[in-house]
């Protein structure tokens, strides 16, 4: 075997590794699963293979619809090959539906529907609980100008269009979902492109008939198997074979 590359970073579901040529970096899914800022930890077998298959799988979708985004290709079951980009500081949350903070914030019963999609940022501090910013404070400190984040809100809104779509025809409401947002060089200018991952660890999701919820909350609110959850989204998107009970030797290529 190969020896394993350089590690670059490891977060809480991810880790990254120096990637085969300049500029790339490759991305490894965990079963790591946590909640509450880490506050609740769980190690969740195949959970890492199912993320791996799903980011590919909406990554690609993004990328056909002309939304740009780190995304090379997948390598393996765990791993897939990324560009390598500068993270803006934010967490980037568009809100469909009431649920989760907001809807303790403002009183709002869950699954109430918002009068628009609202985006809101969060600045990505694990020490300080990840707290919710304003557009003032972003440019404030410099963590990204009006423009970046006029084009921040555009790539937001184009990845609700697509996400809402493709989950509302397998049955599937988006309630809210976060992104990542990286900065690469074109030259002599930078652009913004959607980074880190798509997947039910970053999306609330929620069956349109009967409510059943198939992301996180499983996990935070012990409603019950985070795998069955997610392998529930894999085999209505396609990801894993309609009949598929064990997502290990049955996921397709």
């Amino acid at each position: 075997m190969a020896p394993r590359r350089k590690k670059i970073y490891e977060g809480k579901a991810k880790i990254l590794y120096e990637g085969p040529e300049p500029g790339t970096l490759v991305q490894y899914f965990k079963d790591d699963a946590t909640a509450f800022n880490a506050q609740k930890k769980a190690t969740i077998e195949g959970k890492g293979v199912l993320n791996n298959r799903l980011s590919e799988f909406f990554m690609t979708g993004l990328a056909n619809i002309g939304v740009p985004t780190h995304f090379i290709r997948r390598l393996n079951m765990r791993e897939q090959l990324i560009r390598q980009v500068e993270i803006v500081p934010l967490e980037v949350i568009v809100r469909n539906f009431a649920a989760g903070s907001i809807a303790k914030r403002l009183g709002l019963e869950e699954g109430t529907p918002l009068p628009r999609p609202i985006v809101e940022y969060s600045y990505k501090n694990d020490a300080l609980g990840d707290p919710m910013v304003s557009e003032e404070y972003i440019i404030a400190f410099g963590w990204a100008n009006q423009q970046d984040l006029d084009d921040i809100v555009a790539l937001a809104l184009r990845v609700n269009d697509f996400l809402s779509g493709v989950f509302y025809g397998v049955g599937i409401k988006l309630i809210d979902f976060k992104i990542e947002i990286g900065r690469i060089w074109d030259g002599d200018f930078t652009r913004l492109i959607v980074a880190d991952e798509i997947s039910p660890d970053s999306c609330r999701l929620w069956d349109v008939k009967t409510g059943q919820k198939l992301d996180k909350d499983v996990f935070r609110r012990d409603l019950g198997s985070l795998t069955d959850a997610y392998s529930e989204v894999a085999r209505r998107l396609g990801v894993l074979p309609a009949n598929a009970t064990n997502i290990k030797p049955t996921l397709i290529n």
